[in-house]
């Protein structure tokens, strides 16, 4: 029996939307909150003013997909959903990084891992980049709002195999392992969460904070990108935006001109720097776009006798932060151990190789099971990190540079995973490095692992979560806004997204965006109730 597509419903009962593709005309919206950006920020701040009161327009450059449109099929999942059509990279190439871009941003096509910051986080953000008012005390009733809001729970049904090998592996050596909290409601255990729910039971803002902020009178405008801000001294006084074509790739020619009183930047940690560098924002300490995280990933193959099917069932269930603190927060670089699910496209790449090579990689499929080690980036001076600048023709990019700090985290978290991949009983590991093979034994492993070039092109490197690039701090010479999102040069624009992280977290971000964003929204009602 197939699941309704609540949001065609809504459609049907008189939603307001906008397609930018389809538009014969350019067109001017107003709104009282015009929000750019429909994903983890976007979303929940829009469900919050429109709760208020406020008319609110949220602003999507990606297309409108929604469970009917969701067939679990990589090819078109990718080209559809993914920023760049999952072909974003760093500057030098190096890194793939993996963000949404459709109605629901990243929440619409994340694995539903689902963390609060880390205690030490957020103590770190108030010493050392004087951020106030958002201590683990301050937020933890911010983060059960929004846990109840979104289902947010630890997931109760076995690990699938892949994930138990994380579990095993870690108990067998003694090392800490927990269950992931995921934002599910009726989660069939398909684990296809990547390509786009088709059941609705990810709680993403598609089937959440989009609806209810759509049945409160607000407007969605899709297929639009937000092209630059229009600044009259210290205010916005409007929102350029070019309408795209359908496949969102290039401007069909049409722009929209958003009116509002209040403008708020949610499209992330790699696009909200980037409209305000095109917008040439006043930035007089050159902070936007500075200090942008990844949490960089690398990752182990392993292979067992076993069948583990790592593409089917609830894609991240088990973590390990045995690892994560064990310096302390500004000690060596630290890493928190998760695994991947593995779609035969996305893991053709990951695998490496070509031709035969590759194939019989990929032959094996079925017996494989993939780590991945999240590096807590930006904790430390010597951290790599990144800075986003502007291509010629207008779009971000963000150039993270690798330090030797880094790598050290690197090759720490090779040996780390292959350990637990043998303790949990795989027959090889493979370190996913243009130089390595599968071996079988940990000593073989650590060997090759130590003996390692460690270097882009021929590491595998990836990235899932941008952070940081609009910092919020109290001190203007050091952050792009305060520690309630208020840009520190413009009265009334806020940034509500990962982007205002001062460094990156340690736990996958989408948790922490929707409890910041909650109290920040909320703050921001208050005041313009009050204005």
């Amino acid at each position: 029996m197939p699941v309704p597509d609540m949001f065609k419903q809504g459609l049907a009962r008189g939603w307001k939307t906008h397609d930018g593709s389809r538009l014969d005309h350019d067109l001017t919206l107003q709104a009282d909150v015009a929000i750019v950006g429909s994903g983890a920020g976007g979303g929940t701040t829009a469900e919050i003013l429109s709760a208020a009161g406020f008319k609110v327009l949220l602003i999507e450059e990606g297309p409108l997909k929604t469970s009917d449109d969701f067939k679990m099929l990589e090819a078109e999942s990718y080209a559809s959903l993914y920023q760049e059509g999952i072909g974003r990279i760093s500057k030098d190439g190096a890194i793939t990084i993996m963000q949404g871009r459709a109605v629901g941003g990243t929440t619409l096509i994340n694995w539903t891992s689902s963390f609060r910051t880390p205690e030490q986080t957020l103590q770190h953000w108030a010493s050392e980049h004087g951020v106030i008012g958002h201590s683990p005390e301050d937020m933890a009733p911010w983060f059960e709002r929004m846990e109840q809001r979104l289902g947010v729970a630890p997931w109760a049904v076995p690990p699938n195999a892949n994930n138990q090998v994380i579990r095993s592996g870690c108990d067998k050596l003694g090392y800490s392992s927990k269950v992931i909290p995921r934002n599910v409601r009726g989660c069939w255990n398909l684990g296809y969460c990547g390509l786009g729910c088709p059941t609705n039971a990810k709680q993403s803002m598609l089937v959440t904070t989009i609806p209810a902020t759509l049945e409160k009178g607000g407007e969605l405008l899709y297929l639009a990108r937000a092209e630059r801000l229009l600044i009259d001294g210290e205010r916005v006084s409007g929102i350029e935006c070019l309408g795209m074509d359908e496949r969102s790739v290039a401007p069909n020619g049409r722009k929209i001109r958003v009116k509002a009183k209040h403008y708020v930047l949610a499209g992330g940690g790699i696009n909200t720097p980037g409209l305000l560098l095109r917008s040439n924002a006043p930035d007089p300490h050159r902070r936007s776009g500075k200090r942008t995280y990844l949490h960089l990933v690398n990752f182990s193959a392993a292979q067992f006798e076993q069948v583990i099917n790592p593409f089917y069932g609830a894609p991240q269930s088990i973590y390990s932060d045995h690892f994560q603190w064990d310096d302390g927060t500004t000690g060596r670089l630290s890493y928190k151990l998760e695994v991947p699910p593995l779609q035969p496209a996305l893991t053709a790449t990951l695998l490496g190789r070509f031709g035969i090579d590759n194939a019989l990689r990929m032959e094996q499929l079925p017996h494989t099971n993939v780590m991945l080690a999240l590096l807590r980036d930006g904790f430390h001076p010597h951290s790599a990190e990144g800075k986003v600048e502007l291509r010629g023709d207008g779009s971000p990019v963000l150039d993270y540079q690798m330090t030797d700090y880094t790598w050290d985290g690197v090759r720490r978290a090779f040996h780390s995973m292959a350990e637990i991949q043998f303790a949990a009983g795989a027959k090889a590991v493979l370190p996913l490095h243009a130089d390595a093979g599968y071996v079988k034994t940990l000593g073989e492993a650590r060997r090759l692992i130590d003996g390692l070039g460690l270097e882009i092109y021929r590491t595998r490197l990836g990235s899932a979560h941008v952070m940081g690039g609009c910092a919020m701090g109290e001190d203007p010479r050091q952050a792009v806004c305060d520690s309630l999102g208020r840009h520190h040069q413009l009265e009334n624009l806020s940034i509500h997204d990962g982007s205002l992280f001062p460094t990156s977290i340690g736990a996958n971000p989408q948790l922490s965006i929707y409890g910041l964003t909650a109290k920040l929204a909320t703050k921001l009602a208050e005041r313009l109730k009050n204005a």
